[in-house]
């Protein structure tokens, strides 16, 4: 990692956002990158490790998916649909069981759910120290990751 490389906020904070939504999902993370490439401006990626079941593993993936949206949006105060195509092609594919309509609701029901996540307090922090580790490194561990998240939230 070039120490006088410049990465971009808005990737650092959508990264941090997936990774945070899936850390606070039970979700381990592996690794996550700012560090462009041809397909992708970063990168969450995401351990296969045991994890704890989810009710409802659609609905988990669906909102990690999300989080980096919502973090981002949250953080530039407007939601760069365009720049999250892939991951928003990631839900649809997700929800393609249902019919369109409740594709539509659903998606619209768990970014809600997902910015209430964000929302709070400790989760945010975690965002902001994950994306400032970023920024500085352009990549850091899960285990990093998880690090900060679990110092954020236990800050409360």
């Amino acid at each position: 990692m070039d120490e006088k490389a410049e990465y971009d906020p808005e990737t650092a904070y959508h990264e941090a956002g997936h990774a945070v939504v899936a850390l606070a999902l039970g979700r381990p993370v592996h690794r996550v990158s700012v560090l462009p490439n041809r397909d992708r401006l970063g990168q969450c990626e995401f351990g296969k490790g045991v994890f704890r079941p989810s009710e409802d593993w659609v609905e988990r993936e669906v909102m990690i998916s999300l989080g980096g949206l919502a973090a981002e949006a949250r953080h530039t105060g407007t939601y760069g649909w365009a720049e999250a195509e892939r991951d928003l092609r990631h839900v649809r594919k997700l929800l393609a069981q249902t019919t369109e309509r409740t594709a539509a609701r659903l998606e619209k029901r768990l970014l809600a759910k997902v910015e209430n996540l964000l929302a709070d307090d400790g989760h945010w922090r975690a965002v902001e120290r994950i994306a400032a580790e970023l920024l500085v490194h352009g990549v850091i561990s899960g285990r990093a990751a998880r690090h900060l998240y679990e110092q954020a939230v236990e800050q409360d």
